[in-house]
């Protein structure tokens, strides 16, 4: 700094002492017109211009305006580009259960919040008097069983006719047919789970007359089969298969869950050119819910081996070329920056995979370096 000092000093003084007459002379030569003398006056300030710059040089004012960075060293990872879209939560087991035979409710024996198994009864309805009219029918069964069973005895010995013996085998099925038809309404009335779960809502109380309706009788509801339904564009028809994984993110809950690809549609949608896919997601503490707004990431494309930076230090020059700095000459805490060109490839999670221009090894500078030039002496 002492010697900086000095020849600036140094060069107040000259140029105080000469200021006049160098101004007299320059002013002098121009008017004179002389192309040659013009030239040579340049000529000899472009040579103290030189001279200076070379003092700078060798009293290397660049330490004095060296850059503070942030930088870090790439290394090879694997890079995961995502699709990301909404969809809802479902599940195949949301049902609002129906009397099948309408009457009066005579039994009722869940409540709401109640888990309830697979076949359990949930009510019954009064079955309208069937139940004497299978007894009568089991009456009617049995005398034509017996009376079958006697015309096959005498049949067995040639005793009575064919038509006899046929006569009473018909009789005896048709009684059993109308005992198992009776006996398959009144089935009817009990109302039972068609799988386990919860009931969620109750609609009815006991005593009422019920039917089928679009209100029906109570939901029951399974929360152990939960999946995601969404559209996807069908440009990604191909990057998507059984099983492919799926990040699934709840934003009601802050939550993300893992699932997979279930299922995908073979129908293109005509009016938005899209294809339907269902993901499935485990729901291990029943927190997921019917109709919760899901945001999935699919992953449509990886690269193992790739070489990654923050999406936000690479920057576009003049020609549209995009460019990082890079570290040279690195030396401990300093080191020298390096503009350099690269390719870039598809982004996702604020980095971008990088192409072409880098090397695993690369130290990046992702601090400061829109303060910074090619060939700026650098710490960090």
């Amino acid at each position: 700094m002492k010697k900086i000092i000095i020849l600036i000093t140094l060069s107040i003084v000259l140029i105080a002492c000469n200021s006049s007459e160098k101004s007299q002379s320059i002013d002098a030569l121009i008017a004179s017109k002389d192309v040659k003398a013009i030239a040579a006056k340049k000529a000899e300030l472009q040579l103290q211009l030189t001279q200076l710059d070379d003092a700078l040089a060798t009293l290397d004012v660049n330490k004095e305006t060296m850059a503070l960075v942030s930088v870090v060293k790439l290394k090879d990872t694997v890079f995961n580009h995502y699709l990301e879209i909404q969809g809802n939560i479902n599940t195949n087991e949301n049902v609002l259960i129906q009397p099948e035979f309408p009457g009066n409710l005579v039994e009722l024996n869940v409540k709401a919040g109640q888990t309830v198994a697979k076949g359990q009864v949930l009510a019954r309805t009064d079955d309208g008097g069937m139940s004497q009219q299978l007894a009568s029918a089991e009456n009617q069964y049995a005398l034509a069983k017996t009376t079958f069973e006697r015309q096959k005895n005498l049949w067995s010995q040639k005793i009575g006719s064919e038509i006899q013996y046929l006569q009473a085998q018909t009789q005896m099925i048709s009684a059993q047919k109308s005992v198992a038809q009776i006996k398959a309404q009144i089935a009817k009335t009990v109302i039972r789970a068609p799988f386990s779960g919860t009931i969620d809502e109750l609609f009815v109380e006991k005593g009422e007359v019920v039917a089928a309706s679009p209100k029906g009788l109570m939901r029951i509801v399974n929360l152990g089969n939960m999946y995601v339904s969404t559209s996807i564009p069908e440009t990604y028809i191909g990057k998507l298969k059984i099983g492919t994984e799926v990040d699934v993110y709840l934003t009601s809950l802050g939550k993300t869950y893992k699932g997979k690809v279930r299922q995908i549609s073979n129908f293109i949608n005509p009016n938005n050119r899209s294809f339907g896919i269902e993901v499935s997601v485990p729901n291990p503490q029943n927190l997921l819910r019917p109709n919760q707004v899901a945001k999935l990431k699919v992953i449509d494309y990886v690269s193992e081996n790739a070489v990654v930076v923050p999406t936000n230090v690479i920057q576009q020059d003049g020609q549209k070329n995009s460019f990082v700095y890079i570290v040279t000459n690195s030396n401990g805490k300093t080191g020298v920056a390096k503009k350099v060109i690269v390719k870039t490839g598809q982004s996702s999670d604020n980095v971008t995979e990088i192409l072409n221009g880098l090397d695993a090894d690369s130290i990046i500078v992702t601090e400061g370096m829109n303060t910074i030039s090619d060939g700026m002496k650098l710490n960090f």
